[in-house]
């Protein structure tokens, strides 16, 4: 079975950073697409960014701009640098991989993103 592992959450001030990792554990394997995904409390889970096997990226509006997203497809590791933070993007984060464009594809255990105003 297929693993990821998740790292890089915490607790910090409107405007600061956090870099969340995703390793995928056991397997080296070409995902069609690796993103992050983050669930807000009282909120439907919704798509943060995401990173193809190609090197397109897609974001959400309210992180365009703030949020980088990157991916080493070697290793399947996918990485979300989170700049100029706000309360709005507390929320627990899910790494997810896609071997197609339509699988809902593996996912993380989640990791706490909580940032205080």
């Amino acid at each position: 079975q297929v693993q990821l592992v998740e790292s890089g959450g915490g607790l910090v001030q409107a405007g600061e950073s956090l870099r969340l990792s995703c390793v995928v554990s056991r397997y080296i394997l070409n995902f069609y697409e690796m993103g992050w995904y983050r669930q807000a409390p009282g909120k439907e889970r919704e798509l943060v960014a995401a990173i193809r096997i190609g090197g397109s990226t897609n974001y959400a509006d309210s992180v365009k701009g703030r949020f980088t997203i990157s991916r080493d497809n070697a290793k399947n590791t996918v990485i979300l640098q989170m700049e100029s933070l706000k309360a709005e993007d507390t929320g627990v984060y899910f790494c997810n991989a896609k071997v197609t464009s339509t699988s809902v594809g593996y996912w993380g255990q989640g990791t706490q993103v909580t940032v205080s105003s």
